[in-house]
């Protein structure tokens, strides 16, 4: 078992807070690494603190259909099936009046 000491500022004037969270060896290895990640990304350190506020706000965000927009990498080929089968589709469909 692995004993991890996050401080955070709990007001303007620098006094912090300590407190002590357990992790085993593989969790603490997978925290090191996704802040790593994060590190590389923003392009500054990042605390493990600062990782788990991360997951923590990725959690709590709801998945949106436009959070994919760009993500497809569609092919010309790919587009002309998707649209065809559409069509078929779209002939099968009545309205109901």
């Amino acid at each position: 078992m692995f004993l991890y000491t996050l401080s955070h500022c709990t007001n303007c004037d620098f006094m912090t807070e300590s407190k002590t969270i357990r992790l085993d060896m593989e969790t603490y290895n997978e925290l090191c690494r996704i802040a790593g990640v994060l590190q590389t990304q923003i392009g500054h350190p990042v605390s493990l603190g600062d990782a788990i506020k991360f997951l923590l706000n990725k959690k709590r965000k709801k998945n949106i259909i436009s959070d994919l927009a760009g993500t497809w990498d569609v092919t010309e080929e790919e587009i002309k099936d998707i649209g065809e089968s559409l069509e078929k589709g779209w002939m099968k469909w009545k309205m109901k009046i």
